[in-house]
């Protein structure tokens, strides 16, 4: 378990971490989300104690990840899957951290394996991609086979088999009761991997809750309706305050998309005006909707920002 209580770090002037406090549980893929420069790596480098904390604490499975002697037996961490020795071999990069953490030789085939870089274990890191760098990251973090995980962005330069077995990894690792806990900035992989999200802007913490609850909050949920009658409903509709356009092909007027007004009040208009419905549901918002919206005043640069404008 990881618990953040009131974690601050500054710069000078410039504050990048804000009285941050969440908790990361066992036994769940919790996503870490932010717009750039919202503090993520910082709040990440304190956890396990490579930045020093302004204020505040952060511990893992109740102590600070420092008083660790052996570190790579309680947390896997990685943070950055190019900051390796590109003159060592795969085998020998891990064999020196299972050295400095009393890990068993064994250990080094067995994560390489489990990675599928066994081919690659003799040579040289310098000529790895950035995908079979990510896999040699994440073979790390398993190498002391620890109860807590924390990824910094670990699907850069992974191939869609890649992606597809990092998701399925990090779903095993939670099954077993590890603590699990992914910074990301793709958000179809959170929606169909993460059960929780920890969501921060500006360095402050905007949401902690589960995936389906944060997705909720997002106002942009519609309601498509398939009717014979779409002239009349559409005018019906408006006339309540929806704003109502079609959803099917041009020239195709029988599947509307309704925003402004619930599932339940279109239903019940629709039967006081005797107007059949073939189709009635109702779109949340996906996660990256969500998360735009609820973060949109702490994005730090707008795309649409004129060159020089300051906010």
């Amino acid at each position: 378990m990881i618990e953040v209580n009131e974690l601050t770090k500054r710069y000078g002037a410039t504050t990048a971490v804000n009285d941050l406090s969440f908790t990361v549980r066992p036994g769940l893929v919790t996503g870490f989300l932010g717009p750039n420069g919202a503090g993520k790596s910082t709040a990440l480098r304190m956890l396990l104690g490579l930045n020093e904390p302004s204020g505040g604490s952060v511990t893992i499975d109740g102590r600070p990840f420092r008083d660790r002697p052996r570190g790579l037996r309680h947390v896997g961490a990685l943070l950055d899957a190019s900051d390796v020795h590109g003159g060592r071999t795969a085998a020998a990069h891990l064999a020196t951290l299972a050295r400095g953490n009393r890990i068993p030789r064994s250990r080094v085939a067995e994560v390489l394996r489990e990675v599928g870089l066994t081919g690659a274990a003799r040579r040289r890191i310098g000529g790895f991609s950035l995908g079979m760098k990510q896999r040699l990251g994440i073979a790390g973090t398993l190498l002391g086979d620890p109860p807590v995980l924390l990824f910094d962005e670990p699907l850069n330069g992974l191939d869609p088999e890649g992606v597809k077995w990092v998701r399925g990894l990090f779903r095993r690792l939670a099954a077993e009761g590890r603590t699990v806990f992914v910074s990301s900035h793709l958000m179809t992989e959170m929606e169909s991997t993460a059960d929780e999200l920890v969501v921060i802007g500006r360095g402050e913490l905007i949401a902690a809750e589960s995936l389906a609850d944060f997705a909720a909050r997002g106002t942009r949920s519609s309601v498509t309706v398939r009717t014979r009658d779409g002239v009349a409903l559409t005018e019906l509709l408006t006339a309540e305050g929806a704003d109502v356009r079609p959803a099917g092909p041009p020239g195709q007027r029988d599947l509307l998309a309704v925003t402004g007004l619930s599932a339940d009040r279109v239903a019940a208009l629709a039967f006081q005006h005797r107007i059949l419905l073939g189709e009635l549901t109702t779109d949340r918002s996906t996660l990256e909707e969500a998360f735009m919206e609820l973060t949109a005043d702490s994005v730090e640069y707008g795309a649409t920002q004129e060159p020089g404008a300051t906010r």
